[in-house]
């Protein structure tokens, strides 16, 4: 399917009315529940529009009681843009994997957890892949088993409220900056996974960029992925990354929390979010799976 991601969208406003599906936001800053679209078969124009509209105006949103095929979910996610390949799959797709049969889907990420995991995906605030030089511009994950116990909660945090949030001064000192992001902090530091040929991503970003959606600023530093400021020395550039990570993703304010139910698909946005998944309901078990789509080079907001 050819894909719509470059299609030129007006972007949402409070008064804009949708007509082919019904918006019910979480909170005033970010997310919204998505009614009345059945995800498992093709949309028509004008509803794609109106979801990419909502997508851009709320950031975070939820479609409930979804039956989806991974080629549905697939069909779904490439009309935004082509599917992003995870770096965990660079090894499972050499030659030797590929010949035993044992290489997984490269569009789909595999998020689960149970009694033997020892950590779970996405246990710290961040942004998904912002190591790549086209890191993913929104994720789309599809929940089909959530815990008997409850819990496995997904917390979200507003970047551009958090960058609104800050003085202008600050404003303007952090949109002469950029920043190191590297898969090796989450997937070796983190989580103990040698390195695929070649390396980990590794990139530099703005630390301010502006939503391709909506023009709006938005913070793009992460606790996850975020290595250093480039142009601070090593204290300096330590100091600003902890204060504003901790003035994103510890101000209640810029949050909304989405509790999953079986077959729920969240579709959030890279660029204008951090994300945590709550690992409380040890030792249930919680299974989905993640596609993303690929975006374009994050743009300086002073560009």
């Amino acid at each position: 399917m050819a894909t719509r991601a470059s299609r030129k969208l007006e972007v949402a406003t409070p008064d804009l009315a949708p007509k082919t599906i019904t918006i019910a936001p979480l909170t005033p800053v970010i997310g919204a529940e998505i009614s009345g679209v059945d995800l498992s078969r093709p949309l028509a124009d004008a509803q794609f529009d109106e979801i990419r509209a909502a997508f851009d105006a709320h950031h975070v949103l939820v479609f409930r009681d979804q039956r989806l095929t991974p080629e549905d979910h697939k069909r779904f996610g490439r009309m935004f843009g082509p599917l992003h390949v995870h770096p965990y799959h660079a090894k499972a797709s050499l030659p030797e994997h590929a010949r035993a049969g044992t290489a997984p889907d490269p569009e789909i990420l595999v998020v689960k957890a149970d009694q033997a995991s020892r950590f779970v995906a996405g246990e710290e605030w961040h942004t998904d892949v912002s190591c790549d030089e086209r890191p993913p511009m929104g994720s789309m994950l599809y929940i089909t088993k959530t815990p008997e116990s409850g819990g496995g909660d997904t917390c979200f945090a507003s970047t551009i409220r958090a960058f609104e949030a800050l003085s202008p001064a600050m404003q303007s000192f952090l949109e002469t900056l950029s920043a190191t992001h590297d898969g090796a902090k989450p997937y070796t530091g983190g989580y103990g996974q040698a390195p695929p040929p070649g390396g980990w991503p590794k990139t530099s970003h703005p630390v301010v960029i502006r939503h391709p959606g909506n023009g709006r600023k938005s913070l793009y530093v992460n606790r996850g992925f975020t290595t250093r400021i480039n142009e601070l020395d090593r204290k300096e550039s330590d100091a600003l990354l902890e204060f504003l990570w901790t003035h994103t993703d510890q101000r209640l304010e810029f949050q909304c929390r989405v509790r999953w139910t079986p077959n729920a698909l969240v579709f959030w946005d890279n660029l204008a979010t951090h994300h945590h998944a709550v690992w409380d309901y040890f030792p249930h078990s919680r299974y989905g799976q993640r596609v993303s789509i690929v975006g374009e080079r994050p743009v300086a907001a002073s560009a």
